[in-house]
């Protein structure tokens, strides 16, 4: 397939959907990441979409290395890191036996009852506590799994991260180097399972300059962003689009 091969309407659904990925992979708005494979599901088949994404992930990825490769939170990846490589080998030993439906209404339930709990006047009493090990490798592991199959670990990894209210540079660059390591070590089990085909290699590279304008718009207003303001935005997108999963997986499963 050649870009003159692309059907127009999948171009468009593709390009708003990778910009708003891209949007969140400058940490942004983190929680717009969710909604990438479900948008693309709309006109091509899951797993093909979930393909296609992940070469523009990891060009996403680096451009958000470069730019925000100073500004991490070491502690936090030594946690998550090997905890997210577990959870990437168990969505490859499981995925024959996976539904996306079941990831999605999954993720749905964890983001809901994350954001309202974080609305309620108990999470201040817990917000800016050092991050707890076992917390931090149910949580990365899970990221893992969720990233595997369908690009969804943002909310898992929202979920530990978030409350600890770290600077929006610092809550970025963490966020940049967890998943360019964890869409780096996705290659494999991704071009052993046939995800990597020519069609949405093509289609990826069609889509590159839409991928690069997101990211910068993102870290540009990422370094200027108010932190409250930031927060703000986070849950509240955190939560429209747990409502969203929640309700793809229930009507899935209908």
């Amino acid at each position: 397939m050649t870009f003159f091969d692309i059907d127009p309407h999948l171009y468009l659904v593709a390009a708003c959907a990778i910009f708003m990925v891209s949007l969140s992979k400058s940490g942004l708005i983190s929680a717009l990441g969710i909604v990438g494979v479900p948008m693309l599901t709309l006109v091509m088949p899951a797993r093909e979409a979930a393909g296609m994404m992940l070469p523009l992930l990891l060009f996403m990825d680096a451009i958000g290395l470069v730019a925000l490769r100073k500004q991490v939170s070491w502690p936090n990846l030594r946690i998550l890191l090997p905890a997210a490589i577990i959870g990437i080998v168990l969505g490859w030993v499981f995925y024959a036996v996976i539904t996306e439906a079941m990831v999605r209404l999954m993720i749905g339930i964890i983001t809901i009852i994350f954001c309202l709990d974080a609305w309620l006047p108990l999470r201040k009493a817990l917000t800016g506590l050092p991050p707890s090990k076992p917390w931090g490798y149910f949580w990365g592991s899970l990221a893992g799994f969720t990233s595997f199959v369908s690009h969804t670990g943002g909310p898992p990894f929202q979920i530990y991260m978030l409350p600890q209210r770290l600077t929006p540079v610092i809550y970025a660059g963490t966020t940049v180097i967890f998943f360019t390591t964890v869409n780096a070590v996705k290659l494999v089990p991704y071009a052993a399972l046939g995800q990597l085909s020519v069609s949405n290699l093509t289609l990826a590279l069609s889509l590159l300059p839409v991928a690069a304008i997101g990211m910068a718009i993102g870290i540009f207003l990422v370094k200027r962003i108010n932190a409250t303001l930031f927060y703000h935005i986070a849950y509240i997108f955190a939560f429209i689009l747990g409502l969203k999963l929640l309700f793809d997986g229930i009507t899935a499963f209908i």
